[in-house]
């Protein structure tokens, strides 16, 4: 595990809060929460075993979604995202999830449910966000590439499937190695919005779930 003495270089727009255990039903991970100075946010760091500076460790980025997170949503596929990387780790027995405070792509609950609103009078998620004056995806990746860089990690094998966490991670220094695709299967409540950041977001090997799942899809739409 990480030791303190080794972190001899605090981020400099983050608060690093103290470290504890976290038994969980995955397993037990090593949890870090860390507070934006500017904005306030609170993101937090789970570590599953020892990663090493010198190699790529297994990352998953997950923007916090009270919705799928927490209420099982079959709006999104956020939460069945969360606990298949939480699985992922485990079974690597080494790797990092970060939780960032990026509700609704980065608007807040209170704008993403008002794009709820918009999506079931027929607007996609990106026509949502734009009709309410947001951009498609407002999330920007410093304070995860800060708890990256905090952590003596700059090489990931990052599991996504969207291209803008790759180029958001790079720009501020951190190597994606390669890409893990997370695939979930649609439902009738989410096929449409997968079908959405697929086409419009460039979010890749969306495809393969809807392969997966070809006729049950087609039924759905």
């Amino acid at each position: 595990m990480f030791d303190r003495q080794q972190e001899n270089t605090y981020p400099k727009n983050l608060t690093v809060g103290e470290r504890v255990d976290l038994p969980s039903v995955y397993g037990t991970f090593k949890l870090i929460p860390f507070q934006d100075k500017v904005n306030g946010l609170e993101h937090i760091a789970l570590i599953k075993g020892d990663p090493q500076p010198n190699q790529s460790t297994l990352l998953r980025i997950h923007s916090a979604c009270a919705t799928g997170d927490l209420f099982g949503s079959l709006r999104c596929d956020c939460g069945p995202q969360l606990h298949q990387a939480l699985r992922q780790i485990e079974q690597a027995g080494r790797g990092v999830l970060i939780y960032l405070q990026q509700e609704g792509r980065g608007i807040g609950l209170m704008e993403k449910i008002k794009a709820y609103k918009l999506q079931e009078q027929g607007f996609d998620t990106v026509d949502a966000n734009l009709k309410l004056g947001h951009q498609a995806d407002e999330r920007d990746y410093k304070d995860a590439a800060e708890i990256l860089h905090y952590l003596h990690i700059s090489k990931v094998d990052l599991m996504t499937n969207n291209p803008l966490k790759m180029e958001g991670l790079s720009q501020y220094g951190i190597t994606v190695e390669t890409c893990i695709p997370i695939i979930i299967k649609p439902n009738k409540h989410n096929a449409f919005y997968l079908q959405t950041k697929q086409e419009r977001m460039g979010h890749k090997l969306l495809q393969q779930a809807f392969d997966q799942e070809k006729d049950r899809f087609e039924n759905l739409k």
